[in-house]
């Protein structure tokens, strides 16, 4: 299924006179600013009627050769859960290939979660992929937004209820808020932050996968002096780590 497709079929389910977000219509032009806190309570939602006991949305950087997730939320927020970080690893790149290129949900279940494994191999639009958590079940869904932003929203947990009716609702709602979190801008805050143009070419690099070591060389810097700009920038965007910078900085068009 095609972006545009999926977005069809969001516009169906959720126009401008019915949307389950309140703050956001996919053919409007005009929405209501939509906050990250409120991001938060809505993506609950939907955690809610998955049966989902844990969720995060993430933005997929904007490198070919070195995919990675940037986590924008979890269930933890404002925190980072420790199952986030390791979503962001390495073993968020087969997903990320995934959602570059296809619309189609990605299902994952342990051996001791049957009845899970059983919705999710009835459903007709999904595929299966290694677990993104251990010890869980879950299903991750490609999301899109304009200016060619990609992300993932992930739900997991011991027991998942998807009803193959609703697959195609839970995914458009996913659509929908991410594309509504995607036009956050800072000005909608109050003022954006003071980052230097040094500052944001390290976060950018990290973006694209790049360690510490690798921005140092690239950049002609120390590698102390590297970290120095990361961490300046991670506090001066109220981020936990690096990572959730980057997707700050993403959702806010100050990288691309």
């Amino acid at each position: 299924m095609k972006p545009e497709e999926v977005k069809s079929i969001a516009q169906s389910l959720f126009g401008e006179h019915r949307n389950p977000f309140g703050a956001f219509s996919l053919g409007s032009e005009t929405h209501h600013a939509v906050t990250i806190p409120d991001a938060v309570r809505r993506c609950r939602w939907i955690a809610i009627d998955l049966n989902a006991a844990a969720f995060g949305l993430f933005f997929v950087s904007p490198s070919i050769e070195r995919a990675r997730l940037m986590p924008c939320f979890d269930s933890d927020y404002p925190q980072v859960s420790v199952p986030t970080k390791f979503v962001s690893g390495s073993n968020g790149e087969d997903i990320v290939r995934h959602a570059r290129m296809s619309t189609l949900p990605c299902w994952w279940s342990s051996d001791e979660f049957a009845a899970s494994a059983a919705a999710f191999a009835a459903l007709d639009c999904a595929v299966k992929t290694a677990e993104l958590v251990p010890g869980t079940s879950g299903i991750a869904f490609p999301v899109y937004a304009e200016r060619g932003q990609c992300g993932l929203a992930v739900f997991y947990g011991p027991e998942i209820a998807l009803p193959a009716d609703q697959l195609h609702e839970i995914h458009a709602r996913c659509f929908s808020l991410f594309s509504a979190v995607a036009r956050i801008r800072p000005g909608e805050f109050g003022k954006a932050p003071s980052i230097s143009k040094r500052e944001l070419e390290c976060l950018k690099l990290t973006a694209n996968g790049y360690t510490s070591e690798d921005i140092a060389r690239l950049l002609k810097l120390s590698v102390h002096t590297a970290n120095q700009y990361l961490t300046n920038t991670a506090q001066k965007l109220n981020a936990v780590n690096r990572m959730q910078a980057v997707a700050k900085a993403l959702r806010m068009g100050l990288i691309e």
